[in-house]
């Protein structure tokens, strides 16, 4: 490692936006998948790395879905929880938010609001890091189904600790305004709220969830910049984006890391943060992104420190717990 490297490996770091299932480590999705029977597509840990790559976003979905299938009781959703928590520990990640998707696994009789306890019960395993949850609605399975996750999840919010609300999946054909009922409940129980826009499609998508689902954070937020209107309601508002460069890379939504606009964001000051998304599934990290971030766009140390304070600040714990970590992230 170089001395910069190092630098960023040390740092005290926080996640916003990051999926609990797609932040498998490669070695614990491989036992995942032997404990199942094994899968003659992936007979070793290389050939299910390269399983992991992907021409496009909705190749991503699929193989996104691929991958839970072999995620089947409440045991394995304790052992990835405690197996990411334990490789979140290692990067010294102090602080992250996990989005987890109860309603993918209904099919199997899992329960979100045991979902969310079984995943609990494998954070408590790692008391070094701290870890809240935010529960994916789905979009794919309408507003419904996102209503009555949510209200299976809102009596064990406290117990599990989950912050808030999102919507993940194929936002490229399910747009976010038929959610604002859901997300209208959400906040009278007291959760907060984010939504993935901008990633799939375009500057109208992000439009909707902050002026429709009134959302307090935007995940991704990439093509916001579409719209120069929307970018201009972005800094009006303050909302916290949580940016994804690499993903956003991995997906194919951008061809070269250069074509991401974190760095105009940045100068434009929109309130960022820089996060890794599905690091198991984009073998990325959030000492990577900003190693991207300085050898791509310029962000020079003190900008790094600033993010990752930013990322503590657009966190929803409480805030003398908040408190309790800021001086880790001082400059």
């Amino acid at each position: 490692m170089t001395e910069r490297d190092e630098w960023l490996a040390t740092l005290p770091k926080a996640e916003l936006h990051l999926h609990l299932e797609g932040a498998i480590p490669l070695p614990t999705l491989f036992e995942l998948i032997q404990t199942a029977g094994g899968n003659p597509a992936v007979p070793t840990i290389e050939a299910l790395r390269q399983r992991l790559v992907y021409p496009d976003f909705p190749a991503f979905i699929d193989t996104w879905i691929w991958k839970n299938s072999f995620l089947r009781s409440y045991d394995d959703f304790t052992f990835i929880a405690e197996a990411v928590a334990a490789d979140l520990a290692r990067q010294n990640i102090r602080y992250a938010e996990l989005f987890f998707s109860p309603s993918r696994f209904a099919d199997l009789g899992l329960t979100p609001a045991r979902l969310a306890k079984a995943i609990r019960s494998g954070f408590d395993l790692v008391p070094e890091i701290t870890l809240y949850l935010i529960a994916d609605l789905v979009r794919d399975l309408g507003p419904r189904n996102a209503a009555g996750t949510l209200a299976e999840i809102v009596d064990v919010a406290d117990e599990a600790g989950i912050l808030g609300i999102g919507i993940g999946g194929s936002e490229h054909l399910y747009p976010p305004e038929p959610f604002a009922p859901v997300y209208d409940l959400a906040r009278r129980a007291g959760l907060r709220t984010s939504a993935h826009a901008g990633e799939a499609a375009g500057a109208q998508s992000v439009r909707g969830a902050v002026e429709v689902l009134r959302v307090d954070r935007v995940g991704h937020a990439l093509r916001a910049e579409e719209d120069e209107a929307v970018i201009d309601l972005l800094a009006e508002i303050g909302v916290v984006l949580e940016l994804c460069p690499l993903s956003n890379l991995a997906t194919g939504v951008i061809r070269r890391p250069e074509d991401h606009p974190v760095r105009r964001y940045w100068e434009r000051g929109l309130n960022i943060t820089v996060n890794t998304d599905d690091p198991g599934m984009f073998h990325n990290s959030l000492a990577g992104e900003y190693a991207l971030l300085m050898d791509v766009f310029g962000f020079d140390r003190a900008e790094i420190c600033r993010l990752a304070a930013a990322a503590l600040e657009g966190a929803w714990c409480r805030p003398e717990e908040k408190a309790a970590l800021r001086p880790f992230f001082a400059a």
